[in-house]
């Protein structure tokens, strides 16, 4: 069974509203029915991985996606807050990922069965009322559904692979993803294909035919010498012969980073393979079977790497994975286009054949075989940014959170890849240590190979918090984060366990880890969290600062000039403070920093704040009251209104709905801000600082 590509720019709304309804339907039942390999619902309970969620988080999160989304776009009300909260992050094993099953009190699959009807129903109905306008592109209303449908079509995906790592008793197969009957084929011998060299020229803008997430938007152009590349991607039986040289016990092959891997895993052969009595089994989804040698080994990029450093002192060849750049050329060779969908071109795909793999010589394309399909072929290259990258506002940490140099790009698909992952500007990336469906090709070339991007920040939001936080002073007017870190440490000085919700890129949280015995930030934007982690583990930032027009200025700063330290006792997690985990309790000090400004409700976040305190804990609240008209509706605001003929003043509503458990400290101070947009522009935001002293 395959799944046809959806096509954004149609010309008529009712034909593309349904089929919108049917893309939608048809994603839901796909994702459903892979769960259906599960034989019982206790082994929704079992963490397959232990650097993933169990199931059950998987079974819910695509759905709480769509919720939190289409909230963020105001286009619906929420249907189960704690589901919403509980399900919301868990892809990838990011330093703000929770996975202590302590957290959690899993709902029954039955529960999360019927909150999956209630999203559905819920969003068919959107669908119908909603404003169909063309072109399509990401400020369409339609974005937020979309966004979801492709979201759920990536787990159907990871989920597949978490499936294949449960134990073998606890899945059973499935008429809707049969496995690939040809197993026990002849295994080809891999051979050379010659490349010329040549120059890839990207220019991908919205709208687009087909959806895309933000890193594939951009340009970019690269000069590419020639190589060889295998005319097959890796086989079993190529890779086998890797195992029995000893590939996993010979440290040399490894990268520093995949020798602390083998430490960890203890890995002796791919993690899909069984070695038993009667020989070498795989493991697929569903089933294991006899080894089928001519099936594409499944590794992650630490084993390609590994095996390639092994073949070319082998061969004396210089073996190595392409990159992105070199991936793109080879498939230009092919005469493949340049944009759009691959489904439909003959390739292992999109469930067009099978759910599993083929043999390694079963898809021709020009003497090149499996240019896409069959699995992910990992790259030598870290995901980074195209010029002109820029997020969406609804999904900021889709790709900021992996521009770390540690997540590689892999290329082409998988057998079950479908939708966004089938279209030819797909860009993923994963950890080095994660599997997928995913092996490889090797190429030799002397060529060397960008491995590490050194970030320089350009997004404009960023920047100008940047600038705030870590600039020099402006207008007379001293540094807004520290001053605020040092007014909570002349409140309190012995801080013990501090939050900060609204920590932006970090500056008053690294102050007060140098008091605190435990410092928590916490912020909405992904973007900001990712350039706080970087100062914590590299120490330093740079980014591109407006002087003038077009004239910018590169600005570096680094810990050490402000005094601070990359402290283990302060964590950086990216956190909507709209829908806050129960974990995030049990602090001594919370600070509110311009956290207010964008809370749905406010009243309802300060009404609770005290369950997250300890007695005698303080509470500092930093607000200049500018409210996000985005994120808080007009009635739902604090003050800066009349009532009954009389001004209401955000402070005033604050003391009221503190007032049963807390009391003002002292009266609020003004500390002022400034806030630059190029070498000549300013804007100066005055906040008011209250500290409340909780009774409790």
């Amino acid at each position: 069974m395959s799944y046809p590509k959806f096509c954004l720019q149609a010309q008529d709304s009712l034909l593309f509203r349904q089929q919108l309804r049917d893309y939608f339907d048809q994603t839901c039942r796909l994702y459903e029915r892979l769960f259906e390999v599960i034989r019982d619902d206790a082994s929704y309970y079992d963490r397959p991985c232990s650097l993933r969620h169990p199931l059950i988080f998987y079974f819910g999160h695509t759905a709480t996606f769509f919720m939190n989304k289409l909230v963020l776009a105001k286009l619906v009300d929420r249907i189960n807050p704690t589901f919403e909260s509980m399900f919301a992050i868990g892809v990838d094993e990011m330093s703000w990922d929770d996975l202590n099953d302590a957290h959690y009190d899993w709902p029954t699959v039955e529960a999360v069965r019927e909150y999956r009807n209630q999203v559905k129903a819920t969003i068919l109905a959107l669908i119908d009322r909603i404003d169909i306008q063309f072109p399509m592109n990401w400020h369409n209303p339609v974005w937020p559904i979309l966004m979801g449908i492709e979201h759920e079509r990536i787990h159907l995906e990871t989920s597949s692979v978490l499936i294949r790592q449960l134990p073998i008793s606890a899945v059973q197969p499935h008429a809707s993803f049969p496995l690939c009957p040809h197993q026990q084929t002849p295994v080809p011998v891999n051979g050379w294909f010659n490349v010329p060299a040549g120059r890839v020229v990207i220019d991908h803008q919205d709208p687009a035919n087909v959806y895309g997430w933000d890193n594939e938007y951009g340009a970019h152009q690269a000069e590419v010498a020639s190589f060889k590349a295998a005319t097959m991607l890796v086989s079993n039986q190529e890779f086998l012969e890797f195992v029995q040289a000893g590939g996993y016990h010979t440290p040399s092959y490894w990268t520093e980073e995949g020798q602390g891997w083998l430490s960890f895993s203890q890995a002796t052969m791919p993690s899909f393979w069984l070695k038993r009595d009667d020989g070498y089994w795989l493991r697929t989804m569903s089933e294991e079977i006899a080894m089928p040698w001519s099936w594409p080994v499944e590794v992650n990029y630490l084993e390609a790497k590994a095996f390639c450093n092994w073949k070319a002192e082998q061969t004396g060849e210089p073996i190595r994975l392409p990159s992105e750049d070199e991936y793109l050329h080879l498939r230009a060779q092919c005469s493949l286009p340049d944009s759009d969908s691959a489904i439909g071109i003959g390739a292992n795909l999109n469930l067009e054949q099978w759910a599993s793999s083929t043999p390694v010589d079963a898809n021709d394309f020009c003497g090149v075989y499996d240019i896409v399909g069959n699995v992910w072929q990992w790259t030598e290259t870290p995901i980074y940014p195209f010029d002109g990258f820029k997020v969406h506002p609804f999904y900021d940490d889709f790709t900021t959170p992996t521009f770390d140099n540690k997540h590689n790009i892999f290329k082409g698909g998988s057998w079950i890849s479908s939708g966004n992952e089938a279209n030819l500007h797909s860009r993923y990336a994963f950890r080095r240590h994660f599997f997928q469906h995913a092996g490889f090709r090797y190429i030799a070339s002397d060529a060397p190979v960008i491995t590490h991007f050194s970030p320089v920040e350009t997004d404009t939001d960023v920047v100008q918090a940047c600038e705030l936080h870590y600039g020099q002073s402006l207008l007379g007017i001293q540094n807004y984060a520290q001053v605020l870190a040092d007014k909570v440490i002349g409140v309190q000085p012995k801080l013990g366990k501090v939050l900060e919700i609204g920590c932006s890129v970090g500056r008053t949280s690294f102050v007060l880890a140098t008091q605190a015995e435990q410092v928590t930030g916490l912020d909405f934007s992904a973007r900001f969290i990712r350039v706080a982690n970087q100062l914590q583990t590299e120490g330093r930032i740079r980014y591109r600062l407006s002087v003038e027009g077009e004239i910018p200025d590169f600005v570096e700063h680094s810990l050490t000039e402000f005094g601070l330290t990359n402290s283990d006792n302060l964590t950086f997690l990216q956190q909507d403070p709209n829908n806050l985990k129960p974990l995030f309790s049990g602090y001594d000090v919370i600070v509110l920093n311009q956290t207010l400004e964008v809370l749905a409700q406010p009243s309802a976040f300060l009404l609770t704040i005290h369950q997250r305190l300890n007695a005698d804990g303080l509470l500092v609240i930093s607000s200049h009251y500018g409210y996000d008209a985005q994120r808080t509706d007009v009635t739902e605001r604090l003050g800066g209104y009349k009532q009954d003929g009389e001004n209401v003043a955000s402070f005033d509503t604050i003391s009221q709905l503190l007032a049963a458990h807390f009391e003002l400290i002292e009266p609020p101070i003004d500390l002022p801000s400034v806030w630059r947009d190029d070498a000549r522009h300013y804007q100066v935001k005055v906040n008011q600082v209250s500290c409340w002293r909780y009774k409790g």
